[in-house]
């Protein structure tokens, strides 16, 4: 009788840590799938961003800057 409880009791144990590992991957996978869309978010933007530095045209103070020599030359 010793030796059947002792395996029961060791059988329950690994079914709970097959429970808490089945939870602990659910949790991981949950949180893998909420960093690939943050990382699709950010990768969207920063496309976006890129486009919007691309279309901007130079402003006059800078080209203003570049073609007159500052008064201390």
């Amino acid at each position: 009788m010793q030796n059947q409880q002792i395996l029961e009791d060791r059988i329950a144990e690994l079914e709970m840590k097959i429970a808490f590992q089945e939870q602990l991957l659910d949790e991981l996978n949950q949180a893998l799938v909420q960093q690939q869309f943050d990382m699709d978010k950010i990768q969207l933007q920063l496309r976006y961003l890129a486009g919007k530095l691309k279309d901007m045209q130079p402003s006059n103070i800078a080209s203003q800057a570049e073609e007159t020599p500052p008064p201390h030359y």
